[in-house]
């Protein structure tokens, strides 16, 4: 399951805004956003024990990005002007994309070769999102609960693939919160495609239903990309899951390989 981080409210309204009461500026911030008609506030909120200057835990309001990111857009703060602008650029952008979807693509491709990945690399992966979002869409269309089913199913082609969960993997690689699959090797992503093609194929054909004929269907689909890993891996004398990731040494020095 991916991890979700989130901040603590207090602290962000303190940087932005050099206030010598962030917790009454945030009571205030509170008030005006009510008043504003948020009536999700308090869904963004949680609260969470967190290590204090004095090195006590105490309870306070946290966030997870996109809450803080909607509170920081109340905040009158010449510090929290360039958030805003970004954010407003955001949405230009995304509007721009939904109007060309192309764009959105061109976009991602750009952003890999920053990272330092290849051509090449960049080609596969660009296709595994594409089958990725082509699995996910008949998974919908057939049944499954998005989010919670989405990753049961996909922990068990990941499992008939490869022999691991996606949380075991990022372990084998040393990972946290980075996305598994831009951290593949390109056999690696070859065989995540070959195990979701598959899965996908089978739920077409056989005209899957609900939850648990598609959890059967993930674990033939996963299969199917196993036994052709096990049989290259006999073949070449050499494992497809490595601890490896894929960008360049160069690369990982500059911290590229953590975001």
């Amino acid at each position: 399951m991916e991890q979700k981080w989130y901040f603590a409210i207090i602290d962000v309204v303190e940087i932005l805004t050099d206030s010598n009461n962030p917790r009454r500026y945030w009571s205030d911030i509170k008030r005006k956003l009510n008043a504003e008609g948020f009536s999700q506030l308090y869904e963004f909120i949680v609260q969470l024990k967190m290590v204090s200057g004095d090195g006590k835990k105490y309870v306070t309001d946290c966030a997870d990005s996109k809450g803080l990111l909607r509170i920081i857009q109340s905040i009158p703060s010449p510090k929290a002007e360039p958030f805003k602008q970004w954010l407003a650029q955001v949405g230009s952008d995304r509007l721009d994309e939904i109007e060309n979807p192309e764009l959105a693509a061109q976009r991602t491709r750009e952003l890999y070769k920053l990272k330092g990945y290849s051509e090449d690399w960049i080609e596969k992966r660009m296709r595994s999102i594409a089958i990725r979002e082509e699995l996910t869409e008949e998974w919908k269309n057939r049944g499954v609960k998005e989010k919670i089913g989405y990753a049961i199913l996909t922990a068990e082609i990941s499992k008939a693939t490869f022999g691991l969960t996606p949380s075991e993997y990022k372990e084998v690689k040393g990972l946290k919160s980075q996305n598994l699959r831009d951290h593949m090797t390109d056999l690696e992503l070859i065989f995540s495609m070959l195990g979701e093609a598959s899965t996908k194929e089978i739920a077409v054909n056989t005209d899957t239903q609900g939850f648990e004929q598609n959890k059967r269907a993930a674990k033939v689909g996963g299969k199917i990309a196993g036994d052709a890993r096990k049989q290259l891996e006999i073949k070449s004398g050499k494992k497809v899951v490595t601890s490896e990731n894929y960008l360049l040494p160069e690369n990982k020095k500059k911290g590229l390989a953590s975001k």
